[in-house]
């Protein structure tokens, strides 16, 4: 792309962080604020039937503000970053169509970025033989087997998956095998090395302190247990959603399953689901860490939270060049 062509690229809005940091309740005054429209950026919530262990907003919560990519998918359906590339950018355009401002929201790293950069997978390669052997190998030896295997010949990609995430180590040990490249070199090919972007970006991340980031994600795991993520996930099994499902490896659903399953007691179950939501959180803000451009937002800095917003309004109308009308 040409840097003459900056100008002319359409502006997208977008707003990433770890779970339970607060994207939720800031990107509600942020599309209010700019008349946005929001597109959720997280690899869960495209589930009819998982509301409660994917934390999403119900519609009369969203003050008014159309929210895209939720509910639009069974819980069998099979989802993937390339799906949502196609499916985000497609709502990005119908955004601008309308003279709104596209804005996603959402802490699925790799699914964010090949948006905002336009990452390539048309050369992305599949092996299913490969991928019922190592489904078939998880089984047999264990989850923790697997990602040793995958920590033999990717131990950057090993490192940031947890061993219970055997979808995704599955997936990192497809592409090395398919085509002898680690996941990230796999992934550095197709965004190309420049990362130039189709849009005209505005990156927001926000953080907070690791204790009190770790002291919300327990709270909310336990707000969730008293809304009825049990019964939520047991009536997904009793409709047939088979435990293999991609949906049901999601954080919540997999723990809370292997107590249904007499697997586990509940107090162990809920345990796990902290601690493995934690160690996600620390993974997520690992991978965001890296993206370039981006405006770091400290959510412990709120003594003052009308200045605290105001500042973030001011970052997002610098970035578009729009008035100062729009702070309020």
């Amino acid at each position: 792309m040409n840097p003459s062509d900056e100008d002319n690229r359409p502006p997208l809005l977008v707003l990433v962080g770890p779970t339970a940091v607060g994207k939720t309740a800031l990107s509600l005054r942020i599309a209010q604020t700019f008349g946005c429209e929001i597109i959720s950026g997280d690899s869960m919530q495209v589930y009819r039937r998982m509301d409660i262990g994917t934390a999403k907003l119900p519609p009369a919560e969203r003050e008014g503000v159309p929210h895209h990519l939720i509910d639009i998918l069974e819980p069998q359906e099979p989802f993937s970053v390339s799906i949502f590339q196609q499916l985000c950018t497609d709502q990005i355009d119908d955004i601008h169509s309308r003279g709104q401002l596209p804005f996603i929201v959402g802490g699925t790293g790799l699914y964010v970025e090949s948006v905002c950069y336009g990452y390539d997978f048309q050369g992305d390669t599949g092996d299913e033989v490969f991928r019922e052997r190592m489904s078939d190998y998880a089984e047999q030896h264990g989850a923790d087997a697997l990602h040793a295997r995958l920590a033999a010949v990717d131990p950057a990609t090993a490192e940031r998956l947890h061993p219970n995430d055997v979808r995704r180590v599955i997936r990192a040990l497809e592409v090395y095998e398919t085509t002898g490249l680690t996941l990230s070199q796999s992934q550095a090919q197709s965004r190309g090395d420049d990362k130039t972007s189709p849009y005209r970006l505005c990156l927001l991340g926000l953080t907070m302190d690791r204790a009190e980031l770790y002291r919300r994600i327990n709270q909310r795991v336990d707000i969730m247990m008293a809304e009825g993520l049990v019964a939520e996930v047991e009536a997904l099994l009793k409709s047939g959603v088979p435990r293999s499902a991609v949906a049901m490896q999601g954080l919540g659903y997999k723990e809370i399953a292997s107590y249904l399953c007499g697997e586990a007691d509940l107090l162990s179950a809920v345990e796990l689901l902290k601690r493995d939501t934690r160690h996600y959180a620390k993974r997520q803000l690992s991978w965001f860490r890296r993206m370039k451009d981006l405006a770091w937002i400290d959510m412990d800095d709120t003594e003052n939270s009308t200045d605290h917003f105001r500042s973030i309004c001011a970052i997002i109308a610098g970035k578009f060049s729009l008035g100062l009308e729009y702070i309020p």
